[in-house]
């Protein structure tokens, strides 16, 4: 078996990318070959991670009238035929779009040539990529059952639940022993995290609720991005020894297997962990992505019952103290929310995105 993967821009896009390639070519003994441009994360990501790429030139459209729109558009149209070019070369069995616009010629060119292809939605809200190539693909892997109703009728009439990969070490320390490696008493433990950058929303919140509860009974991890983390730890004045303050979490599968209640943006990866673990969490979308996605992917868990979802511009600190009171003081609710993100969860979607594509695949013998 023989696959083209393509998706790029973002680690949000790229890492489903790897772990499905990593899937087929250990359980299948597929032949990997990845599209992507210079510009992107996938530059970096995939050959590091020893993957062969080739590259394409291609932008996004700019959301505004402007003239430098055509000249995107021609450079779209001149990689479509680099990658015809590049798909006859390597002879694929079927062709994987994860997102980003870097994907959408690569999947243009294989489906006029005949070659099985697949895109895959990690958001509940389907990208400007997935939209443009629902048409054509043949079939529409999507994270979220809500993704059916943003896409046209013969669009969702292609689409298969698959879920998001899930990193295997997420799925495999188990909570009691995360604990016990991370030193834990039998207090809640709190973590709070917005992503390797952080988020200054995020930590602000944070810092008022650990200085005016220096009593609170909890112990409380604060991942606050690197660009952060030396203001926010001049302004901390509880020194508790339950309190810990770090530039980035690097252990995040024991810290989130440990954890009691996560508080964290709603990116779509980080959304699918959490229900694939069951864990409580309190959702705090980001206002600064496309389409608002994060709040659609945060309501979806709130829906089930496992989240709370807190808009950015409410989140404060006394917004923060007065959500954990009412959790903390009710443990069976946090019980019944972890029971909930759980029911949503999907723990094998990279097995789910491959067994699609091996589908795919064999349909061209």
């Amino acid at each position: 078996m023989r696959a083209i993967i393509s998706g790029g821009g973002t680690a949000g896009h790229i890492n489903p990318a790897l772990a499905t390639a990593g899937r087929l070519a250990k359980e299948h003994g597929a032949e990997i070959l990845f599209i992507g441009t210079k510009k992107g994360l996938e530059s970096t990501l995939v050959p590091k991670a020893g993957w062969d790429i080739r590259y394409i030139q291609v932008s996004g459209l700019i959301r505004r009238l402007t003239l430098k729109n055509f000249l995107v558009i021609k450079q779209f149209l001149t990689a479509i035929s680099h990658c015809k070019k590049i798909i006859k070369d390597f002879r694929p069995d079927v062709v994987i779009g994860t997102g980003g616009y870097v994907c959408a010629p690569v999947l243009f060119a294989a489906h006029a040539l005949g070659i099985p292809t697949l895109v895959h939605e990690q958001n509940v809200i389907p990208g400007v990529t997935v939209k443009m190539t629902a048409k054509t693909v043949d079939s529409l892997c999507i994270s979220f059952p809500e993704t059916t109703g943003y896409l046209k009728p013969a669009c969702a009439e292609k689409c298969v639940l698959t879920g998001n990969p899930i990193r295997e070490e997420m799925l495999t320390v188990d909570k009691e022993s995360a604990r016990k490696k991370l030193n834990l008493d039998d207090r809640p433990f709190i973590v709070s995290f917005g992503g390797s950058l952080g988020a200054e929303r995020l930590n602000q919140a944070a810092i008022s609720f650990i200085n005016e509860n220096k009593t609170a009974n909890v112990q409380f991890l604060l991942g606050t991005g690197q660009r952060y983390y030396d203001t926010v730890k001049s302004t901390i004045t509880n020194n508790a020894p339950a309190i810990s303050v770090v530039p980035y979490i690097d252990n995040m599968d024991t810290v989130m297997a440990a954890a009691d209640l996560i508080i964290g943006r709603a990116g779509a990866l980080t959304v699918s962990e959490l229900c694939a673990m069951g864990k409580p969490s309190i959702l705090v979308p980001s206002p600064n992505v496309a389409h608002d996605h994060q709040t659609y992917n945060a309501k979806s868990v709130e829906n089930a019952g496992g989240a709370v979802l807190i808009p950015d511009c409410e989140y404060t600190g006394d917004r923060l103290t007065a959500v954990l009171c009412e959790l903390l003081q009710n443990p069976d609710r946090l019980t019944d929310m972890s029971q909930r993100a759980k029911t949503i969860g999907i723990t094998d979607g990279t097995k789910r995105i491959c067994d699609v594509a091996c589908k795919l695949a064999e349909s061209k013998k």
